[in-house]
């Protein structure tokens, strides 16, 4: 490290970098709680080596020795799906707060992340790549970094690392939609509108109005368990079981954004009970003014989202 930053000056600044970090090995893994250790483990790598820092470009070697973590966890977790159909070939996949994300976007170097590099069919994709073209792959397209400065965070050549780009684009584009390059940036009024209407048929116990809000073809999932609900005939059993005579309570949601999409937080009070207590974050694809897909999620990471454990009953639907 040349002698232009010193260790004090070298933690201030590597910690400022520690949003856009997290992000990149969530994009790298798919989970937030791993993406938690891969930091930790970045920054304790990167204490560790800092006498090899040589004062150029901080945030390019901080990318480099996060990546070398990730890499070094996909290769202990031989993580690597050839094929997605749906999100539950997936399961160590979890959320990420939008929350998180804003405080990440405030920073001048970091590109705005929008929903077509964070949301959660592309990171369920990007787990059809091996881990090498998935770096590849996120630098190029995502942090928009040049065929160099990719090649130097692989310790590769140009060539290589360009390579590795082509094959990991013709493979992503297998498990993307066509319409993906007309996403939004965030949540359009239709989809705010959209979970308004999701999170009242909810607390209503309005079968009839989740339904009218549900595309015909609608998808539910609930990674990481292996259940797959399509269309509406599907969806049928589950609506009764939520709002029936015998459903296990009755419901408060709260709106929330994950991934750059809609997503409603489920409390649920059973009868006794004196709280509506967490229960679930579904996270909504809108198409066309419909819901195509529900992802549904525990709820370990409301904290993150800055959630409530327990909602008050005296809270209006």
């Amino acid at each position: 490290m040349t002698a232009a930053i010193d260790d004090a000056t070298f933690g201030q600044q590597a910690d400022g970098h520690r949003g856009e970090l997290h992000v990149h090995c969530y994009r790298m893994l798919a989970s937030f709680h791993e993406a938690d250790d891969a930091v930790q483990e970045t920054f304790l790598r990167a204490w560790r080596h800092r006498r090899t820092f040589d004062g150029s470009n901080l945030r390019a070697w901080l990318y480099k020795v996060a990546t070398n973590v990730c890499l070094d966890m996909l290769r202990q977790r031989s993580r690597h799906q050839r094929q997605i159909t749906s999100f539950p070939d997936v399961p160590w996949m979890t959320p990420y707060p939008d929350r998180m994300l804003d405080q990440v976007v405030d920073d001048p170097d970091t590109k705005a992340i929008d929903r077509e590099t964070i949301e959660l069919l592309f990171l369920a994709a990007l787990q059809t790549l091996p881990p090498r073209q998935r770096a590849a792959l996120i630098a190029r397209d995502v942090l928009g970094w040049s065929a160099d400065e990719s090649a130097k965070l692989l310790e590769t050549s140009v060539a290589a690392a360009n390579s590795a780009v082509q094959r990991a684009r013709a493979t992503i584009r297998e498990h993307l939609p066509p319409s993906r390059s007309d996403w939004s940036g965030s949540a359009t009024a239709e989809e705010r509108e959209i979970l308004d209407r999701f999170i009242h048929a909810h607390e209503r116990l309005d079968a009839g109005a989740a339904v009218a809000i549900a595309s015909e073809n609608i998808r539910i999932t609930m990674p990481p368990y292996p259940w797959l609900y399509e269309g509406l005939e599907q969806l049928m059993p589950l609506l009764e079981r939520a709002f029936g005579e015998e459903r296990d309570g009755d419901w408060r949601l709260l709106p929330t954004m994950a991934n750059r999409m809609p997503s409603a937080a489920s409390y649920l009070r059973r009868p006794g009970d004196t709280k509506f207590r967490a229960m679930k974050l579904d996270v909504l694809r809108v198409d066309e003014d419909r819901i195509s897909e529900i992802t549904t999620f525990g709820p370990d990471l409301f904290d993150a989202f800055g959630l409530p454990q327990t909602v008050d009953p005296q809270a209006s639907p």
